[in-house]
């Protein structure tokens, strides 16, 4: 029962977190900060990386290390967004590792979607199967136009306040 409940948690703390994190991005497409948005996502996002060791395994599975490479890039961007106040290259830095954090909770998302979703799993049990890989490859590809227009738009464009 404290199992189900935690797990519930981790899962809505990881939908606030993508969700979110698609509203900051599109700050970012505009030149926003979204300071509200910023900070939801920047929290859910750490939240759910960090619960997600908190559940009972007995070996290291590649979601920790989804984690902690997501921790790492996280600590960028707060450090980007909070410390550095998006001076200068931080602010092109925030950009990138915004992107990239959301990028890294889509990722897992997509990777549940295939291990809980019969119809999914039905495609790819192994998640080694061609609908799996072309599902990340066209996240990764989304995203990394979406990383790149958000660097170049949120680097150059004079910051509004919303």
């Amino acid at each position: 029962m404290i199992l189900t409940a935690f797990t519930l948690f981790h899962v809505v703390l990881s939908v606030i977190g993508i969700a979110s994190g698609f509203v900051v991005v599109y700050g970012l497409l505009t030149s926003k900060r979204l300071d509200g948005w910023t900070a939801l996502f920047l929290a859910t996002t750490a939240a759910t990386s960090v619960t997600g060791f908190l559940f009972p395994v007995h070996h290291f599975l590649p979601s920790h290390a989804v984690g902690i490479v997501l921790l790492i890039v996280l600590t960028f961007a707060i450090l980007a967004r909070y410390r550095y106040r998006l001076e200068g290259g931080w602010r092109r830095t925030y950009a990138i590792t915004a992107v990239v954090a959301l990028y890294f909770n889509v990722f897992v998302l997509i990777a549940q979607l295939f291990m809980k979703v019969s119809s999914l799993k039905e495609l790819a049990p192994t998640q080694t199967e061609p609908p799996f890989k072309i599902a990340q490859l066209v996240a990764l590809l989304i995203f990394a136009v979406l990383g790149t227009r958000a660097a170049m738009k949120f680097h150059s464009e004079p910051l509004h306040s919303a």
